[in-house]
């Protein structure tokens, strides 16, 4: 009794051995601080703004009908959906490997019959013979003494929770997508305006001209004049038409399903780019935040673990490994006689595996799984600095947007007082129309960079917010 004692205490402290690396996690490959400058000074967020991480996308998209349009690519969206099915999928192979901790126990039943021919027995007619078995078995148990099975699982642990912040990854990208496409159809229907507004003039301005012409008061030089601006309008009208379209193309395969028509009417009815109510401020923190703000990161340093837990596998493999097989039961030559006194069968077989030469399969396995991990490390630096560069470039957009829009609104404002002038000179006889027609492309040009200028800036704030790991959460503060 005290060597079965001892045995098992043994057997017990060898399988709570680990042979995984301990972890510390690597140095922040980035500045303590983002950039400062010129382009990073401007208005910053209130006190006791809620951090991006928090703040959930009905909170920072808070327009009606770009709510229902995430909501609908949330339900819908493919990409979204493949993403789900992978962490699922980890999930199940994680209890795969998790249930090699335990013995596998099966009901066995199993019945023989066999018959010698008469003379190949000794016997002169023939022999038959009948067994039959009930029972219990355990098949090839390996004890995990050495953590072999447990740092698998614990690769597969992590394997799980990287594809399940991968998950949250590819929402936020999608919720942020949609919202960019959403506000690039807003902008080219903002062009599409410009640009029709401008062909009207400049269809009324050609008529014009030409009726003059045909009064004797005009020249062909003032027609062709006339007409070029007229022509160039109109291209821009068959451009943004054609890409407004394919802007709603975008959104349907984003959405992941046909707009419905309620949807497509409120769509329609929107006023425009300009309407849009603005982004609240958002906090920045420090690039250390973003390490428990953004998946991407996280999904990078369980990816790290994995890598990490393998390499207590690979050591593993170095020492013996004790395998257990056994069954029990009732056999008997009879089936009436099979749980009859005396019919109790059981066999136990243990089986010690020590690796004695294997060519350096394992050393090279371990160093494997060694050069693994530091390409994961890589990975992981990589993906805080892809965020810390990603979050540098928004902050230096939102504050330099702000200035350029003022100053090209400025432009249009002073473009449109120069064509007034040139049209009214021109009107009077005491200018060229040459003047006008250079005015009015300056005019046209200013007001289309505009609407440009103000796509790029809400589109920037849109990535801040991506960049700083908003866009997973549904409900948020404000």
């Amino acid at each position: 009794m005290r060597r079965t004692m001892v045995a098992s205490a043994l057997l017990a402290s060898l399988a709570g051995c680990s042979l995984i690396p301990h972890y510390d996690r690597p140095d922040l490959p980035t500045a303590a601080d983002y950039p400062t400058g010129p382009a990073f000074t401007g208005r910053g967020a209130p006190s006791g703004s809620v951090a991006a991480g928090d703040l959930g996308w009905r909170g920072f998209f808070v327009d009606p009908v770009l709510q229902d349009l995430i909501a609908l690519s949330l339900a819908s969206n493919r990409n979204l959906r493949v993403a789900a099915e992978n962490v699922a999928a980890a999930n199940a192979q994680y209890q795969v490997q998790r249930a090699g901790l335990f013995p596998t126990i099966n009901a066995v039943g199993s019945a023989d019959f066999s018959r010698e021919p008469p003379g190949e027995s000794g016997y002169s007619t023939a022999l038959h013979q009948n067994s039959y078995s009930l029972g219990l078995s355990a098949v090839s148990y390996e004890l995990d003494l050495f953590g072999k099975i447990r740092s698998q699982g614990k690769q597969a642990l992590e394997q799980y929770f990287s594809l399940a912040e991968t998950r949250q990854s590819t929402q936020i990208s999608l919720v942020a997508s949609v919202a960019s496409a959403y506000l690039t159809w807003l902008a080219d229907r903002d062009a599409l305006r410009v640009s029709i507004e401008t062909a009207q003039a400049q269809q009324r301005s050609f008529d014009l001209t030409k009726l003059t012409l045909t009064q004797g008061a005009g020249t062909m030089l003032t027609v062709a004049e006339a007409e070029t601006t007229l022509r160039t309008a109109e291209a821009s009208v068959e451009q943004y038409t054609r890409q407004v379209a394919q802007d709603l193309d975008e959104i349907v395969l984003l959405a992941g399903a046909t707009l419905p028509d309620g949807l497509q009417t409120r769509m329609i009815a929107q006023n425009g780019l300009a309407s849009e109510v603005a982004f609240p401020a958002l906090p920045v923190g420090l690039p250390s935040d973003l390490l428990q703000r953004r998946p991407d990161i996280r999904a990078a340093e369980h990816t790290l673990l994995a890598a990490n837990a393998n390499i207590g596998a690979a050591r593993a493999a170095f020492f013996p490994s004790l395998t257990l097989t056994g069954s029990g039961g009732t056999a008997s030559g009879g089936l009436m006689k099979l749980f009859g006194a005396g019919t109790a069968s059981w066999l136990f077989e243990p089986q010690l595996s020590v690796p004695i030469f294997d060519a350096g399969t394992n050393f090279a396995n371990l160093d494997y799984a060694k050069i693994q991990k530091r390409i994961e490390i890589a990975n992981y630096e990589k993906a805080i600095q892809s965020a810390f560069h990603d979050v540098s470039d928004a902050l230096a957009g939102r504050a330099t947007y702000t200035r350029q829009l003022a100053a090209e609104a400025k432009l249009v404002d002073a473009d449109q007082r120069f064509y007034n002038i040139s049209k009214m000179r021109s009107d009077a006889g005491a200018d060229t129309y040459l003047n006008v027609v250079v005015a009015q492309s300056s005019l046209f040009a200013a007001q289309i960079n505009l609407v440009a200028l103000k796509l790029a800036e809400q589109q920037n704030l849109v990535t801040l917010y991506k960049s700083l790991g908003g866009g997973w959460t549904e409900r948020g503060h404000m």
